[in-house]
């Protein structure tokens, strides 16, 4: 081959002895087939085949793969971030006329999408109370198709019962989703409780490190992974196996990180509780958290996400007392190794169920920091509040 042609068509190494434990990341638009009658025939590789690079590398397929395990599932897609997995999951049921009830502590992206671009084009919106349990029931209608859950509320942290609202939902053959970010499959599996779409923000705490945008939907009928799919090519959706990649990487060390989150949080939580500043501890383990009971039924343990709710008051001393924060950083995502601080205002949100606090709220996301230097800091905040 001339030179022109070497540097394009890269010479075929031995990889005889080599192995790693690193998942390798393939990048590819172009899929190339062996043969013109392989490239005629593309359509019967079927959902698991390699077609073009927007339907999948190794690399995301074993993402995919290792999630769909975890989660209890038959397959899993990937999507760039959590909203995006949400969004898919309503694009793909819902058409005009249908309706989708959605909880009043869910995510605010969700409430836009709903009522700015569905609602828009004829699709119903109805919110519920997120602790109305078999109660759900009397808000489903023959237009309803979908019943979407937030476990637990991100900020507010009401645990809704699950089951209750699946057995209803399927009493009327509507579907269910439920955006399971705050746990995980490790410490609540959606999908075995009956849902029948289990989302996630692998953004948090399966990428765990703050440098990603990834999320995924799985869900253990094979028809509605095909449905996703189709949604999914439609729109030109895809992922990079480089975030992919991060994803595998961060995966390893979810289990360890979120343990340790998830039980320096707990102990946060209850030291937090009846300080002089906090009116209350919003944590699923704290028994006057709404849904305490459902979550010590149904899940395995707390992650490291909870809120404060500080008395009224404090907030004209709140943004001083943030910016003289030493180890906590201030954003809105969770579930990496460096500890955050949201400050949330959650009332404007809640349209059906009035939010009883009048203090402002903060949500902690616990990272990998040494705990005592960590609750320093809070308890340095805490005290600036009081001026």
């Amino acid at each position: 081959m001339r030179d022109a042609t070497q540097c394009v068509h890269h010479p075929e190494v031995p990889q005889d002895g080599y192995a790693s434990l690193a998942v390798p990341t393939h990048r590819a638009s172009t899929i190339v087939y062996p043969d013109g009658e392989a490239f005629l025939q593309r359509a019967e590789r079927g959902v698991d085949g390699y077609t073009y690079g927007l339907a999948g590398t190794p690399t995301t397929r074993t993402l995919a793969e290792q999630l769909t395990r975890l989660q209890g599932g038959a397959r899993t897609v990937l999507v760039p971030s959590g909203q995006a997995a949400i969004s898919m999951v309503m694009l793909t049921l819902l058409g005009p006329g249908d309706r989708v009830l959605i909880p009043d502590n869910v995510y605010p992206p969700v409430r836009t999408l709903a009522f700015d671009h569905l609602a828009a084009r004829g699709i119903d919106v109805t919110v519920y109370d997120p602790m109305i349990g078999a109660g759900i029931a009397g808000l489903i209608d023959d237009r309803t198709r979908l019943v979407w859950i937030e476990t637990p509320g991100s900020g507010s942290m009401e645990v809704p019962d699950v089951p209750a609202i699946v057995a209803a939902a399927r009493a009327r053959g509507v579907f269910t989703g439920c955006d399971n970010t705050w746990a995980t499959p490790l410490l609540f599996k959606p999908l075995a409780h009956g849902v029948d779409f289990a989302c996630e923000a692998l953004t948090k705490y399966v990428g765990g490190h703050s440098d990603l945008l990834l999320g995924s939907i799985t869900v253990t009928d094979m028809d509605l992974h095909r449905r996703l799919r189709q949604t999914l090519s439609a729109l030109g959706i895809g992922v990079s196996p480089d975030e992919c990649a991060l994803a595998l990487r961060g995966i390893e060390t979810m289990a360890v990180r979120l343990a340790h989150c998830g039980r320096v949080a707990e102990d946060f939580a209850r030291r937090l509780d009846g300080r002089p500043q906090v009116e209350t501890v919003l944590h699923p383990a704290l028994p006057g958290c709404p849904g305490h009971a459902v979550f010590a039924r149904d899940f395995k343990g707390p992650s490291g996400v909870f809120s404060l709710v500080l008395k009224a008051g404090t907030d004209a001393r709140l943004a001083a007392a943030l910016s003289s924060l030493k180890l906590f950083s201030i954003g809105a995502s969770w579930g990496g190794t460096h500890s955050l601080v949201a400050p949330m205002d959650i009332a404007p949100l809640r349209t059906t169920v009035p939010w009883p606090h009048k203090g402002p709220i903060l949500r902690l996301s616990i990272g990998l920091e040494d705990p005592e230097e960590l609750w320093d800091d809070l308890g340095a905040l805490l005290a600036r509040l009081d001026g």
